[in-house]
């Protein structure tokens, strides 16, 4: 599936950049739906730990977020707030979308619009990302795919109501 390209990449950081203009330069860098740019900050050591899977150097990395953008055609990424301590950088954001092109995680494409809250903790190290840790829930991604039933709905309170029946049978 074609998708078309965002705007052009910002140009990167200077070799003084500071950790937190990297992270940010990498937000920019992401809302233009490509990766190869980030090279630039990635390493073959650099670590991206998501729920789902770990990913280890800067081919695995932008392999990821290759395939988000062809599942997430119209993905932002939009920084929330940002705290910078030294080599440590935590930024609180938000992604919205809508999965209209491939798979995602190996869902078939549902249509469903994504509106979902994380975190990143990026530690940066001479002008380098080395790792990143991304938490974000789980159970919303889910329900907004529609793996997931909405919550109080007659299916979830069937799955609630069958799950409590198996743990007191289990007992």
């Amino acid at each position: 599936m074609s998708r078309s390209a965002g705007p052009p990449a910002p140009t990167p950081p200077g070799a003084d950049a500071t950790p937190g203009e990297i992270v940010r330069w990498t937000f920019d860098v992401l809302n233009t739906h490509t990766a190869a740019p980030l090279r630039a900050v990635w390493t073959d050591e650099t670590r991206e730990r998501m729920p789902t899977a770990t990913y280890r150097g800067a081919a695995e990395i932008e392999g990821y977020f290759e395939a988000l953008f062809a599942a997430v055609p119209d993905v932002t990424l939009t920084m929330q707030a940002m705290v910078e301590e030294g080599e440590e950088v935590f930024v609180r954001w938000t992604l919205t979308g809508t999965h209209t092109g491939a798979a995602l995680e190996g869902v078939e494409p549902t249509g469903a619009r994504l509106d979902l809250d994380g975190v990143d903790h990026f530690t940066v190290r001479g002008g380098k990302i080395v790792s990143n840790f991304v938490i974000f829930d789980q159970m919303q991604f889910a329900r907004q795919l529609g793996l997931l039933p909405a919550d109080g709905s007659r299916l979830d309170v069937g799955l609630k109501y069958g799950f409590n029946l198996l743990t007191r049978l289990r007992r």
